[in-house]
């Protein structure tokens, strides 16, 4: 709620200095005290290098009272030293106003010549300011990259990301900016916390731009792209369509052929991942819809069980603590039943995976040996042609297991089964790629896996961008099983085994299959 000018909510003062002929600068407030002359230091801004055009992210919190005259004083320096004493930085100008002025002018901006140097023009400082809402929220956010554009020559981008709070006049005020993280296309930036009303006001849906830039020393830095998005989007964390496409302006009207120059989204990380009670999770039970990994079980599961003879699969999950001793599983049933670990259909697959997260604790390290060995020698035991066994792996795209799995995969690749990994979520999924053998045939202490069993595809290929969940996993069921048929093939041609005669009266061989 908007609190009147008149009541004693802070108000806060955008400081972008402009024009000044300096490379690293400063800005410092002053306040008067009231019926004295006497200038007490209220603050900084941070320290900009490499520009005579300086916008700062650091704000000014203050309280306004209608009925004073709130004297301001705005001093501008060139930094040359780490030193805090303010003496031993080259001064460029100042500038004298009220906070009544600021407030007062057209939008809330007023814009002042520097003065204080006599016979030297010192550039222009632009003030604003907007009132607070009484919104206390903190918001805390994690943002990650895919394949951004190249910008350096030589090596990759150093991107980093700037945020920016739309304003009621259309203009956007900056009140964020990311770190650099050095040399590499698909940067993962640290969790950073900041006043929901820093952000938008206290308004969740007011429009937030993000720039994505490519850091350069000379302050020179790169244009990548930009997103827009909100408050309210960004609060729901990971979120298979929470990602945002960077786009170039000029490069989209240039090239007919453009798509984007890379996405932006919400990592995988420990604290939010483990947690299915929080929006944050990629677990996380909605009312509203279904998530990532429920999405992908039943895309896939609704298809391929048409193939099952008696309809009851395995189900499996892989790392988490066990009740009553905590201790970690690599392989536990869904079902929490370690003797009758078969599910009856896909929906009491998906209603044993909903019920273990209510009970078991999700947990590191995520080893899929075990699930891939516990399978494979299932597989072992019926090798007539009679069953074939698909394994399918949903996974945010972290694994603290490669050279085991590699292994497992090899052994796997001269049983009846297939391996089909969805990755979901916005991290990197480059360890799920060596798995997938369509480029390099995996091997493992040299030998090469007798044939390509696995297949893996990021589910956030197919998300559709309107929302539509069944068009989502039309398009994921699809494309992850186009391959079965051939590996079904390739297996029973590699053991000379010939197709039943067809017997009207008899189901298909049992196709099994594993989560």
């Amino acid at each position: 709620m908007m609190a009147s000018i008149g009541d004693f909510d802070p108000l806060n003062t955008r400081v972008p200095a402009t024009k000044i002929e300096v490379t690293v600068s400063l800005v410092v407030l002053y306040l008067q005290a009231v019926g004295t002359k006497e200038w007490r230091e209220f603050g900084r801004t941070e320290v900009i290098d490499n520009t005579r055009n300086p916008d700062f992210v650091r704000k000014f919190v203050l309280d306004f009272f209608f009925e004073e005259k709130q004297n301001l004083r705005f001093d501008v320096y060139n930094v040359d030293s780490r030193s805090c004493n303010i003496s031993k930085h080259d001064f460029l100008g100042q500038t004298f106003c009220t906070l009544g002025e600021i407030i007062g002018s057209t939008g809330g901006r007023l814009e002042r010549t520097l003065s204080g140097i006599p016979g030297k023009k010192c550039g222009v400082i632009i003030l604003s300011a907007e009132e607070l809402s009484n919104c206390r929220d903190i918001a805390t956010m994690q943002l990650c990259a895919n394949k951004l554009d190249k910008k350096d020559f030589f090596g990759k981008s150093d991107p980093f990301l700037v945020f920016y709070r739309s304003n009621e006049d259309g203009t956007f005020t900056i009140c964020h900016k990311t770190e650099v993280i050095k040399n590499t296309l698909n940067p993962v930036w640290q969790p950073f916390t900041i006043p929901v009303r820093a952000l938008c006001n206290g308004d969740y849906d007011r429009t937030v731009k993000v720039d994505v830039y490519d850091w350069d020393r000379d302050g020179s830095h790169d244009f990548i792209g930009e997103f827009t998005t909100s408050y309210r989007e960004l609060s729901r964390g990971q979120n298979q369509f929470n990602v945002y496409e960077v786009l170039n302006p000029k490069k989209k009207s240039k090239k007919k052929k453009y798509i984007n120059s890379g996405t932006v989204s919400t990592p995988t990380s420990p604290t939010s991942a483990c947690n299915p009670s929080q929006p944050t999770s990629l677990h996380y039970m909605s009312p509203y819809q279904m998530n990532a990994y429920a999405m992908a079980l039943k895309a896939v599961g609704e298809i391929i069980q048409d193939y099952d003879s008696d309809k009851l699969f395995p189900a499996y999950g892989f790392g988490a603590k066990m009740p009553p001793d905590s201790k970690i599983s690599h392989a536990f049933p869904l079902s929490g039943d370690s003797e009758n670990p078969n599910c009856v259909g896909i929906e009491g697959v998906l209603e044993a995976y909903f019920q273990s997260l209510r009970t078991v604790q999700l947990y590191g390290p995520t080893n899929f040996a075990p699930v891939i060995n516990k399978v494979a020698n299932c597989a072992a035991e019926i090798t007539d042609g009679s069953q074939y066994f698909v394994l399918l792996m949903i996974t945010d795209g972290v694994i603290s297991d490669m050279v085991q799995t590699k292994e497992a995969v090899v052994n796997a690749a001269s049983l009846p089964m297939s391996i089909i990994i969805v990755g979901v979520g916005p991290a990197e999924f480059d360890a799920m790629e060596e798995l997938d053998g369509d480029e390099v045939r995996v091997s493992s202490r040299g030998r090469l896996a007798e044939r390509d069993i696995v297949q893996f595809v990021p589910f956030r290929d197919y998300i559709d961008r309107s929302g539509n969940q069944v068009l989502s996993m039309a398009r994921l069921a699809k494309d992850v099983l186009a391959e079965i048929p051939d590996q079904l093939l390739s297996f029973m041609k590699s053991r000379s085994i010939e197709p039943r005669p067809a017997i009207s009266s008899s189901p298909l061989p049992g196709l099994h299959r594993h989560i």
